[in-house]
């Protein structure tokens, strides 16, 4: 029975002197092997699930539709008929072109304008 003390004591002395090791350093971590004690029924190895890794959001990727640039047409200047629009008004009876005066008793006459 003494023998059997002995190794489980120097066991559990090689494991705390494992753990003591790995934290001497402080900057780095070094790893130890630990030893366990199960009471009851065992029932396969016993560690750690795997971390949990975050996998972001699925989003779509975004489509922008275009739209077609504008279009400009030249329209072409109007083409000169030769005859004149732009007539002054000359009334006879008042002697003055409109619209310095309003009025004309005896009717307007059409004069093409002076430069």
């Amino acid at each position: 029975m003494s023998r059997r003390f002995l190794a489980i004591a120097a066991l559990l002395m090689l494991s705390v002197a494992g753990i003591g090791n790995a934290f001497a350093d402080r900057g780095h971590y070094h790893g130890s092997v630990g030893v366990g004690v199960v009471v009851g029924p065992y029932w396969g190895p016993w560690y750690y699930p795997p971390p949990y890794y975050y996998y972001p959001p699925y989003y779509p990727p975004v489509v922008i539709e275009r739209s077609a640039p504008p279009v400009y047409i030249e329209q072409s200047p109007p083409a000169e008929t030769g005859a004149r629009t732009d007539y002054w008004y000359y009334c006879q009876s008042r002697g003055g072109y409109y619209p310095n005066v309003k009025e004309c008793p005896d009717g307007w006459m059409k004069v093409l304008p002076r430069p």
